[in-house]
């Protein structure tokens, strides 16, 4: 081999180092799994598909590195005209490859930081944390409640056994890395953590070399790409599999620290099995806001889904409850109901693995928990009957109906041992079991209903007409609320089945009588999205009565848009002042505000401010009624629609609004980044309570008059800009469709949802998923700092006093420093130069002015951001984060180009590229025909060949790399 190409093979790993200047501390292994995966994928790529492949990939990279060294736009040429010359096929395997390459930098970073955390655990030391921003340990936590901010450990249990926290899984369409993918993804990093174990020996490094490279190959060969859209049905099985992977065990574990952290500051009991600390939801299936796809069946369908996996995961675990449990000694009480039990049960069964034969009279908690099994099975079997054919032979007495039922056997054996002088064994197995039960239920989640206010108002419309009064839709507001209470509070049926009713009506009628025909455990809220009035909640109320919902849903009105979130104070005041109302709601309200669609209509700084300011004026109308409020968070993973780590999330939250109660949406890829696995799971379990509980006890402080004055007025100013370029610059949407892959978003497969609530129409009308993806492509990141240049601008010049003002804001007010440390994150994430390489190739000549005006703008607003801080470089004080950043930078930019050429490609058919010989070797075995064939995966594509692939495969690329999608 001659020593260029030596010289070559050391090329990457040598850019990595010079890359990343030195350890950021001395547990610092991240260059170093990442060489190893690195290393390991050239080689694969190497046999797979030639040395002239691998030596482009190497080029490129040198190219990307040098590009982020100097930011000269003379490197990104020099790359664009590698990239540009390839042919289909090449370009496929180089857009593999890359985006290949930074899921395994992905994977170095997980486990560089569970690493991390284990060292710190050993040591006990969480120096650094206190003042970190994204952890909060639940020891840590209880210790600082009770040690520094002086409260009695009686207290500090009793908030905690008191306090809920809800995590709702939505299927929004984030998530663009498909599960085959993920799975492999987790035996790598798996690979990994073990490789550097310590006690490990030379034949187990040899294997897990080898299973590491199988891995990497088996990830590298399997096609990214999503070739159908997912149903509802697809999604949420993809959720669900995250309760059987890691939180179906994962919380009982979690709840077990929580004992132990009691135990350590003084308190010998453990939490009560049925506090309701963590609770899931989901919207999968159930969220039919402008998805035609979510239609009643599948509602039911996710439902009984849901329900027979609930049935098959206790099943599965009672036999081996049923083998701890072999004691003979018990309670007289237990005895009398094993022994009617026994006599009872006659027969010989097959279908179970352990115990088929009858158990005997001897082992008391055995027959009990035999009954359990017995009717769990029958649950199951009922649930799959019910999903196949509609209808089951099983009769609904055979299984468990509520769960007080199912609770009731092992409540009687756990009674029973503690009697006895058992009590060790019974806080084993039975606990962590009643602990389940407790969290999951017959349900595994509880399902959200979603829709838009205007289709009950459709269906009360055609009511009202077909009842010859008139039309629902024209009434007032007076009207409405006068005709909906005079039914509520009458006894008679508003409607028959001669109702004339078109599809629309009759899909929302079905899906309350799918809410009627199941059992009431399935399902939590009622969402009201666009709601503005009480009539559109009190119309729910009605609908829910007529359909014969026997355990109605509550239902909860979401607002979004800053005018709905102006008026929602004064509309949530009009509610609770209707007496059948307040009668109804039994002193509990829930309101839901969304954090994306607020930033799409007026940015992020003013949607921000809109937002904590709207929840103090919610919880002083709640109070002021005596109601207790849970505010239900829809926040996105993106920074853009209100995402960021949960830690800081809450905490910069307006004092007063958890309560000890949270209800947060857990969106698309960060189901995977906070339950892909097993640590990852107890983390964000123990983020969430740990935050829960220390903002209820320890609330963060809340802004000056003179900071809220401020605020007001530079709120004004953002909104003013933001809506001034996105809504009023006649030129701006063609801009964004030139600049940016939201045309071509929806090719991605992502989601079973439509792109857009109406297929024509300009921003407005585009969802703010795609919105924030296109923007975050480029690089360019517009959506989240659109508006503070401007902001922080005005109130400088106004007075210079308030620089010092907004430090100060900045230093001690957790809100403005978690918006703002949030918005430096996404700086520290961006590149105008990349987005001018977008314009260039893409954007006519005409327009290029506008891009270097915002580009300009970008540039400023960092600068006002930096001082603000008081920081001289982005991410100063996150030298970690920092490093992991530019890590992937060079990744990234290698799919940008491609990125950006493709589509030029795709976009202009006179462009012509001089195409340069094949380069992936054909020669070796027929199957190494693999860069042709890849061409082939996507025949009714509407482009030349490989162009939807290459940039489908960019798209996933850099999603992965900037670790948001939308």
């Amino acid at each position: 081999m001659s020593n260029r190409n030596l010289e070559k093979l050391a090329s990457i790993d040598a850019q990595l180092r010079l890359l990343v200047p030195r350890k950021v501390s001395e547990d610092d292994k991240l260059v170093e799994y990442d060489a190893l995966l690195l290393d390991r994928f050239l080689d694969i790529l190497q046999d797979l598909h030639g040395e002239d492949l691998k030596e482009t990939v190497q080029e490129c990279y040198e190219h990307s590195a040098e590009y982020e060294g100097k930011h000269d736009p003379k490197k990104l040429e020099d790359l664009g005209s590698v990239l540009m010359s390839l042919d289909p096929g090449d370009s496929i395997v180089i857009a593999k490859s890359f985006s290949h390459m930074l899921n395994l930098a992905n994977l170095a970073e997980e486990v560089q930081i569970a690493y991390r955390r284990r060292i710190k655990l050993k040591k006990g030391d969480f120096a650094d944390e206190n003042s970190a921003t994204t952890e909060s340990d639940i020891e840590e936590t209880l210790k600082r409640l009770v040690v520094d901010l002086k409260n009695s450990p009686e207290e500090v249990f009793d908030a905690l056994k008191n306090q809920t926290v809800d995590l709702v899984f939505t299927a929004h369409p984030t998530q663009s890395i498909r599960r085959s993918l993920l799975q492999k993804h987790g035996r790598i990093r798996n690979c990994l953590t073990q490789l550097y174990a310590k006690d490990i020996t030379p034949d187990d490094k040899q294997e897990l070399d080898e299973a590491l490279q199988r891995e990497i190959q088996a990830a590298f060969r399997t096609d990214e790409i999503r070739r159908s859209p997912p149903t509802p049905q697809d999604e949420m099985r993809a959720g669900m599999s995250y309760f059987h992977e890691t939180i179906w065990k994962g919380v009982p574990k979690f709840l077990r620290r929580v004992d132990t952290a009691l135990k350590n500051i003084g308190i010998n009991e453990r939490i009560p099995y049925n506090a309701p600390l963590i609770q899931f939801s989901s919207w999968m299936g159930g969220d039919r806001d402008g998805n035609p796809r979510v239609t009643p069946e599948v509602t039911r369908d996710v439902c009984l889904l849901a329900r027979m996996m609930a049935a098959n995961l206790y099943y599965s675990q009672i036999e081996d409850l049923m083998f701890e449990l072999s004691m003979w000694r018990c309670s007289d009480e237990l005895r009398v109901r094993a022994d009617e039990l026994h006599r009872s049960s006659k027969r010989d069964t097959k279908h179970y693995i352990e115990f088929w034969k009858q158990v005997p009279p001897s082992e008391p908690y055995r027959v009990i928990l035999g009954d359990v099994r017995d009717k769990l099975y029958q649950a199951r079997e009922r649930s799959r009957h019910l999903l196949a054919n509609g209808i089951s032979d099983i009769p609904e007495e055979a299984t468990y109906t509520d769960v007080e039922e199912f609770l009731e056997p092992l409540e009687l054996c756990y009674r029973s041992l503690c009697a006895c002088g058992d009590r060790p064994i019974a806080d084993g197995s039975l606990l962590d079991f009643l602990r389940q039960v407790s969290t999951f239920g017959l349900s595994l989640v509880r399902l959200d209903i979603r829709q838009e206010s205007d289709r009950h108002t459709d269906v009360m419309d055609a009511i009202t007409k077909h009842l010859e009064i008139g039309s629902y839709r024209e009434w007032s507001e007076e009207r409405r609320q006068e005709w909906l209470l005079s039914e509520l509070s009458g006894k008679r049926p508003l409607f028959g089945p001669d109702l004339p009713k078109t599809e629309e009506i009759a899909d929302v009628l079905d899906t309350f009588h799918v809410l009627a025909e199941l059992p009431g455990d399935c399902f939590g809220a009622y969402i009201i999205s666009m709601a503005t009035a009480p009539s559109d909640v009190l119309a729910v109320e009605l609908l829910q009565r007529e359909c014969h919902v026997k355990q109605p849903l509550r239902v909860v009105p979401l607002f979004e848009k800053l005018a709905d979130l102006d008026a929602a104070p004064a509309a949530v005041s009009r509610l609770f002042s209707i007496d059948w109302y307040r009668n109804r709601i039994n002193g509990k309200q829930e309101v839901m505000i969304g954090y994306s669609d607020s930033g799409k209509d007026a940015g992020r700084l003013s949607a921000a401010w809109q937002l904590y300011k709207a929840q103090e004026e919610l919880i002083k109308v709640a109070k002021q009624y005596g109601v207790k409020l849970t505010m239900f968070h829809g926040r996105g993973g993106t920074v853009g629609r209100g995402g960021g780590p949960t830690h800081l999330a809450i905490l910069s939250q307006p004092p007063d609004t958890i309560h000890g109660s949270l209800r947060v949406t857990v969106q698309g890829e960060v189901i995977e980044q906070s339950f892909g696995e097993e640590h990852l799971c107890f983390r964000t379990l123990q983020r969430f309570t740990a935050a829960t509980l220390e903002h209820g006890m320890h609330p963060p402080v809340s802004p000056k008059p003179e900071w809220r004055k401020l605020m007001d007025e530079i709120a004004v100013v953002a909104t003013e800009e933001y809506r001034s370029i996105v809504f009023k610059e006649p030129r701006f949407v063609e801009y964004f469709r030139l600049a940016t892959p939201e045309m071509e978003y929806g090719r991605m497969n992502i989601g079973s949802r439509p792109s857009k609530r109406k297929p024509s129409g300009g921003i407005e009308s585009l969802r703010a998923i795609p919105w924030i993806f296109a923007w975050t492509q480029t690089r360019f990141h517009l959506p989240v700092w659109l508006g503070f240049g401007a902001a922080f601008k005005y109130a400088i010049q106004k007075d210079i006093k308030n620089l010092q003002m907004l430090r100060e804001m900045y230093k001690e007010w957790p809100f403005f420093r978690v918006t703002i440390d949030l918005v430096e994150m996404v700086f520290a994430k961006g590149d105008p130069g990349i987005a001018a390489l977008y314009d260039k190739l893409l954007v006519s000549e005409d327009l290029w002015s506008f891009g270097e005006h915002l580009r300009a703008n970008y540039e400023e607003t960092k600068d006002l951001l930096l001082q603000i801080a008081g920081h001289k470089d982005l991410l100063e004080d996150n030298p970690y984060l920092k490093q992991r950043l530019r890590l992937r930078d060079s990744y990234i930019t290698t799919l940008n180009v491609l990125q950006a050429s493709t589509l030029k490609r795709i976009r202009d058919s006179n462009y012509n590229v001089q195409l340069r010989p094949h380069i992936s070797k054909e020669d070796y075995i027929e199957s190494s025909k693999s860069a042709a064939e890849l061409v082939k995966l996507n025949p009714t594509s509407d482009y030349a060949p490989g162009l939807e692939d290459t940039l489908i495969l960019t798209m996933k690329g850099i999603a992965a790399g900037l670790q948001n999608t939308g």
